[in-house]
């Protein structure tokens, strides 16, 4: 029922929400629309501005050509004039009558240039304000017909995100009704079960209270007659009784503790990770170990970091043994946790070897300080480094002192108490969240150096992605330090919490505890153990019988065993022995085919290179002759033939050509057997490489593109991660400026509406006024 109301008060606020976005989105289209008839009587009066802008160029035309008229009229009038005073010199000596009449006129046409001339400037003045003007309000209606397009622009754009937020939020509340419908459904079938359940279980109730009520009442009738004492008032008897077993304390004990392995596994594998890292980094930076020998003390120091899985592995196994220890029919406390006491110790060994480090380690920072790259604000971070990594070292070394104090319970109970274990666990919750703090600022001022050094100029890709590494292990140690802080601080109150382990009347320290529930277990065994049935024995005839069998059985299955191993091995020799004569015989095949056509072409060429030869042989002395002939060497590349020249008949002649032929046939065969047995090897050693090379090339095109997908992803996780922020951000922006929009609006509304309905009761009133009048 409580998910119902808290889904159905989740309904309610999207509903909610979802009228305010609705209002909003009706305001917004209002004044889009508005900016749309506005910006549409903008640019009617743009093109009437550009049609009173035509008439005036047009004006401005026709002056302009009434202009050039009146321009050439006065040049013709000038003309006129000094014609006229050129007939007037040379009449001089006549009357007064003509030459007033010609002053006359002169003046006339002086007064009707002077106003021409005014007019034209008139008329230039007024034209040259009126194109000033013309320009200005164009300019003038250009940017704000830009502004207004810019802002229908703008507020079309955040209706079109608006209606499809809204859409989305519809179609989110739409599925989110049906899933409460189908869940408000099963529930009320799981009311009506759970209804059914209680009925049944008030019966049985009510049938085991009137059970145990009459048990009740035959034990106590029992105890009056048959008990003769009562012993339960003395404190001494009452000692020795079992104790009462807290179940839950035990399952909340062993979940407390697995938790806390789950964090030390973190926290060991984040320091593994650290300390390979940074012995990787000693061996690049500042002197590659590849190219020239580092400095003993960066030697020194990385063969201790070598050494740091013998002291970190030990607390992951020890606290595994803690865990495994804690049972649900034991009892959990500092004194009965003797596994605790292993954990301390590796624990301390590791702190020590911490401690043997930190000089190592400071000085490694100094010799980086000491590098030619080394910048100011690289020393700086430097620094700052060494300090962090003695706070480091110090923390450990606090942590180190409240484990030991807590581990020691086990070895003397007598040393705390439980209000000196709860100062303990306070304390060391305390120097967890010191040790966050402290490794929050190693990974940030770790992360500053790292963006310090990809600047310089010799940093090749290994001592980048070994930065890299580094810092993801620094992440997820600060991210355990984190855990384990919080998760201790939020376990404090049952570490604190005492157990109470007490018999019916006494109180019992958990050793005693321990010792009686330990006792109950070997009682319960031994009563189990008397009650289990014996299995029938078997007589003696027919066990040393069954022996006999038993043995021989045993004796032909080893034979058969070793026989079948034997010939699967003989199965498997012969298979690869069948697969290689197979590619001999391939082999063989094509090497045949080569040596017949070599065999013809050498036939071939004996037959054309001792044709002379014979006929000699043939037309020769007698083969009964005493004088034996010298023998005549024959020799080629294949080998050497020995020729005894003699006297032949036709058969001798064949009989020698068989022995050549045979002789080279003997030859090619060996020749060929030695080129079958190379070209197998070769073939076999060719087959090798280029598997192998293979093998290389998929190898390196693996690794490349694995280096080319980690940094593509690590790209695209920090870019959506900004895209979110930046994206959350404006949506966050955009919302409190459509609220603060929405809320100017209703203020607008509602004045508006009082004004209205003020104006409606005052024509009310003067209405009232002048009917009454």
């Amino acid at each position: 029922m409580a998910n119902v109301t808290d889904l159905q008060s989740k309904y309610s606020k999207l509903a909610q929400e979802y009228s305010k976005l609705r209002a909003q989105n009706q305001v917004l289209k209002k004044a889009v629309v508005d900016e749309q008839t506005a910006s549409c009587s903008m640019k009617d009066e743009l093109k009437q501005k550009e049609q009173s802008l035509r008439k005036v160029e047009q004006e401005m035309d026709s002056l302009s050509f009434r202009n050039q008229q009146l321009t050439k009229r006065v040049e013709l009038l000038q003309e006129e004039l000094l014609l006229s005073e050129s007939k007037n010199k040379k009449s001089k000596n006549k009357g007064d009558s003509p030459s007033q009449v010609s002053l006359q006129t002169q003046s006339v046409f002086d007064e009707d240039l002077q106003k021409k001339i005014q007019e034209n400037e008139r008329l230039h003045i007024q034209f040259y304000e009126a194109d000033e003007q013309y320009r200005r309000q164009e300019a003038q209606l250009r940017a704000r017909l830009d502004q207004l397009e810019k802002e229908s622009e703008e507020h079309q754009a955040v209706v079109d995100a608006l209606n499809h937020k809204y859409t989305d939020a519809i179609e989110k509340l739409q599925n989110d009704k049906a899933l409460l419908e189908v869940k408000g459904q099963t529930l009320e079938r799981e009311a009506k079960d759970c209804r059914i359940r209680t009925e049944e279980c008030q019966q049985q109730l009510k049938k085991y209270q009137s059970e145990v009520s009459s048990q009740l009442k035959h034990s106590s009738s029992v105890i009056q007659e048959k008990v003769p004492f009562n012993d339960t008032q003395l404190s001494d008897y009452n000692s020795l009784n079992v104790p009462l077993h807290n179940r839950r304390h035990q399952l909340k004990a062993r979940d407390v503790v697995a938790q806390a392995l789950g964090f030390v596994q973190g926290l060991v594998s984040a320091l593994l990770n650290f300390h390979s890292y940074t012995e990787q980094r000693v061996h690049i930076y500042p002197l590659d170990s590849s190219i020239e020998a580092i400095s003993p003390v960066n030697l020194k120091f990385s063969q201790y970091l070598h050494e740091n899985a013998s002291y970190l592995r030990p607390l992951e196994e020890d606290l595994l043994q803690l865990h495994h220890s804690i049972t649900e029919d034991g009892i959990t406390a500092l004194e009965t946790m003797a596994k605790l006491l292993d954990f301390s110790r590796s624990f301390s060994s590791y702190c020590s070897f911490l401690q043997k480090i930190l000089p190592y380690q400071l000085k490694s920072l100094e010799e980086d300080c000491e590098a030619s790259l080394c910048t100011a604000a690289l020393a700086s971070k430097n620094r700052q480094l060494q300090k962090d990594m003695k706070k480091l070292t110090a923390v450990f070394q606090k942590l180190k002192s409240y484990v030991a104090l807590l581990a020691l319970p086990s070895v003397c109970s007598e040393v705390m108490c439980q209000s000196s274990a709860n100062a303990v666990f306070t304390q060391m919750s305390v120097c967890l969240h010191g040790l966050h703090d402290a490794a929050t600022e190693l990974s940030q001022h770790y992360s500053q150096k790292v963006s310090l050094e990809q600047d310089l100029p010799t940093v090749t890709q290994k001592f980048r992605t070994t930065n890299e590494c580094l810092l993801s292990s620094l992440a997820s140690l600060t991210n355990s330090c984190g855990k384990m802080a919080t998760f201790f601080s939020n376990s404090l109150d049952f570490l604190a919490s005492c157990p109470g382990y007490s018999p019916r009347g006494g109180f019992l320290n958990p050793l005693q505890a321990d010792a009686m529930m330990d006792n109950k277990r070997r009682a319960a065994s031994y009563m189990s153990s008397l009650r289990k049935v014996r299995s029938e024995s078997v007589p003696y005839r027919e066990a040393l019988a069954n022996r006999h069998v038993l043995t021989s059985s045993t004796e032909s299955r080893e034979g058969l065993m070793q026989q079948v191993a034997q010939s699967q091995e003989k199965m498997s020799r012969l298979e690869q022995e069948k697969e290689h004569w197979l590619l001999e015989a391939q082999l063989g095949q094509v090497r045949l085919q080569k040596e017949i056509q070599r065999i013809a072409q050498l036939e071939a060429q004996i037959a054309a290179g001792h044709p002379e030869e014979t006929h000699g042989a043939a037309d020769g002395p007698d083969p009964e002759c005493a004088d034996a002939p010298e023998p005549v060497q024959d020799s080629s590349l294949i080998g050497m033939l020995t020729i005894t020249p003699c006297s032949e008949s036709a058969a001798d002649q064949e009989s020698r050509e068989h022995l050549i032929k045979h002789h080279y046939m003997s030859r090619v065969s060996e020749l060929t057997a030695q080129l079958q047995m190379c070209d197998s090897k070769a073939v076999h050693f060719h087959a090798e490489c280029r598997a192998v090379a293979k093998r290389l090339a998929m190898a390196e095109k693996s690794r490349e593109t694995l280096t080319e997908e980690l940094k593509l992803a690590h790209q695209n996780i920090t870019r959506l991660q900004d895209e979110l922020s930046t994206t959350k951000r404006s949506y966050e922006d955009q919302l409190s400026m459509m609220s603060d929009h929405l809320c100017s609006m209703n203020d607008t509304l509602s004045k508006q509406r009082d004004e209205i309905d003020t104006l409606k009761l005052a024509s009310k009133g003067n209405s009232k006024k002048n009917k009454s009048r």
